[in-house]
């Protein structure tokens, strides 16, 4: 199991908090350090069932600079902000857990969290 922190955020925090309660076996990628790639975006984003936009940040400073309200969101666009989320990790949701078997959550909350056990 892999799950992608930024230790600031206090949702990661409390994942990998009851990650280690429940003696899971797993390896930390502080993603905003080794940002993903954007092959291993589309990678999680199958695993998710769910769209870039669907794991973006959209009021983080840089999507405003970057107007990423204003963005389509057509398959034609998906290039455009996989390519955003890989430029800019801090856009990516969080925490995202990876589990074994294939189950992948955001994980935002203790019971998405306790799902991947």
């Amino acid at each position: 199991m892999e799950i992608w922190i930024n230790p600031a955020c206090s949702k990661c925090r409390s994942a990998v908090s009851l990650l280690d309660e429940a003696g899971a076996e797993y390896t930390v990628r502080r993603y905003l350090e080794d940002p993903p790639t954007a092959a291993e975006l589309e990678a999680v984003l199958a695993r998710l069932g769910l769209e870039p936009w669907d794991i973006t940040r959209t009021a983080e400073p840089v999507a405003k600079e970057l107007g990423l309200k204003t963005w389509g969101r057509t398959p034609e666009d998906r290039p455009k902000w996989i390519e955003a989320l890989a430029e800019h990790p801090k856009l990516i949701q969080r925490p995202i857990i990876t589990a074994d078997d294939g189950t992948t959550v955001v994980a935002r909350d203790p019971e998405t969290v306790r799902s991947v056990l």
